[in-house]
């Protein structure tokens, strides 16, 4: 028999003894950079009361993005047009996504955290063409 400062592990403890943490699948696909960038998002849905939210992100992904904010209508399931990087200069670089809120998260400083998978791109934002002009023959 071992010593009384043999280490003990305990059920649903992890390898250092501590309690872990629920064991859940991760969801997201990729990884996510705590990046803050200017977006500018609105509902797509022309039947929902219309808000214009200036917002910069808390971290970002290749297919989406958390944020903080004080607008109280976003609701899980909600399509929103995002412009990211926001910007009002006209000759910006600009990308216009649709995107859908997947998390909308009551925090502790009395904000709504929401959190949104990019769908698809809709355009490029700006007021320069970089490609090639085309030709009527």
């Amino acid at each position: 028999m071992g010593s009384s400062a043999e280490f003990i592990k305990k059920p649903g403890a992890n390898q250092s003894g501590l309690p872990s943490r629920a064991s859940q699948p991760e969801r997201r696909g990729c990884r996510r950079c705590r990046i803050t960038q200017l977006m500018h998002v609105r509902p797509s849905d022309p039947d929902q009361e219309h808000f214009d939210d200036i917002r910069g992100s808390l971290s970002v992904s290749r297919s989406g993005v958390f944020f903080q904010s004080s607008e109280e209508k976003y609701q899980v399931g909600m399509r929103l047009f995002v412009t990211m990087p926001y910007t009002k200069d006209p000759s910006s670089m600009s990308h216009e996504y649709l995107a859908e809120v997947v998390r909308c998260d009551a925090l502790p400083n009395g904000l709504t955290g929401i959190g949104f998978k990019i769908l698809m791109e809709m355009t490029l934002q700006g007021g320069y063409s970089f490609g090639r002009a085309l030709q009527r023959k």
